[in-house]
C-alpha cells in the first residue's frame, strides 16, 4: 500500500535527503558522473536546500511503502502561467515496478487539476532514456532541448517534456 504525504516538518525533510542521496548515487553516477552527482546534492537535495525550496514555495511530497519512505516528489506551481513543474520525482531503485512513479505523477495531475493549470511540465537529462520513454509512456513530449549552467562547472543537459492537464 502506498501513501503520499507532504514534506513539512524537519524529519520528513532529512528523510528526503537520505532519500535524494541513496537514489542520486544509484542512478545518476553513469549519466553524469559521481563529481556532478555529489555538487547537485549538495546543491540542490540536502536538508538546507530542500527547506529553502520549501520556504521559497515548492511543494515536497514523500511516497511510503508499506510505511517505509521510497520515494519523493517536488512540485513548483506557477500561476500565472497555470503550469505546475514537475521539479523532482524519484523512487528508489528496489521499489520500482510497483507503479510508485506513477501514483507520484498521478498526485501532481491532481494537484495541478485542483489548482485549474493547463500543463504539468519538467527537464530531464537527455540521456537518461529510460525516464524518457517513461514520461512520453505516461504522456509527455519533448518541447525544447536546454543546457544550463548550474555552477563549478557543471551544466544540466535536458529536454524539457510537457504535459497537458484535462
Amino acid at each position: 500500500m502506498a501513501l503520499i504525504t507532504p514534506v513539512l516538518t524537519k524529519s520528513a525533510i532529512e528523510i528526503t535527503s537520505k532519500l535524494a542521496f541513496n537514489i542520486w548515487n544509484q542512478h545518476y553516477i553513469p549519466i553524469i558522473g559521481q563529481a556532478q552527482v555529489k555538487y547537485m546534492l549538495e546543491k540542490f537535495q540536502s536538508p538546507q536546500a530542500i527547506s529553502e525550496q520549501i520556504n521559497r514555495g515548492t511543494e515536497y511530497f514523500l511516497i511510503y511503502h508499506n510505511h517505509k519512505p521510497v520515494g519523493y516528489m517536488a512540485l513548483v506551481p506557477e500561476p500565472s502561467e497555470k503550469k505546475l513543474m514537475l521539479s523532482k520525482i524519484y523512487v528508489d531503485t528496489d521499489f520500482r515496478g510497483l507503479h510508485l512513479g506513477v501514483k507520484l505523477l498521478n498526485f501532481a495531475k491532481t494537484i495541478a487539476q485542483n489548482k485549474k493549470y493547463n500543463t504539468l511540465w519538467l527537464t530531464v537529462n537527455k540521456n537518461n532514456q529510460n525516464a524518457i520513454s517513461w514520461y512520453q509512456k505516461n504522456g509527455f513530449s519533448i518541447k525544447d532541448s536546454l543546457v544550463i549552467d548550474i555552477g563549478n562547472g557543471f551544466v544540466m543537459d535536458d529536454y524539457l517534456m510537457e504535459a497537458a492537464i484535462n
